[in-house]
């Protein structure tokens, strides 16, 4: 995974949301509603599967659904407070997803790739500190 790709991924994520459109209430509320029905069917295609799949999976799902909600307020209500949040739930979801994957492996190999998830993830929220200000 190119590491440097991270901070410009979270950069325009808040650049193209600083754009969007506002929504009606009742587009709000469907909008929302969809995010909780394609998690559902997320979580149960998890269920098909067995072990350390299913985690990434399921960690994938959540990520997915908390991302998508953040996206959702941000169109709601376009603020920096809601781009950042964005960009927070997509570096939480990333570092999440990571983690997980890592437990496929043993030995020193998962000690070294959960100390560069973590890394990926202290240089994320590092990019996202510097836009709050």
């Amino acid at each position: 995974m190119n590491t440097k790709l991270i901070p410009i991924a979270i950069l325009a994520t808040l650049m193209s949301t600083a754009f969007a459109q506002s929504m009606t209430k009742d587009q709000y509320d469907v909008a929302k509603e969809k995010i909780s029905a394609d998690h559902r069917v997320a979580k149960a295609k998890c269920d098909t599967m067995n072990g350390n799949a299913k985690d990434v999976c399921e960690k994938q799902a959540d990520g997915t659904e908390n991302v998508a909600k953040a996206e959702l307020e941000q169109q709601y209500k376009p603020s920096n407070s809601h781009a950042r949040k964005v960009a927070e739930e997509k570096a939480k979801m990333t570092y999440e997803v990571a983690k997980e994957r890592c437990d496929d492996q043993k030995g020193n190999a998962e000690d070294v790739c959960k100390k560069e998830a973590e890394a990926q993830h202290a240089r994320a929220k590092e990019s996202i500190a510097k836009m709050k200000n």
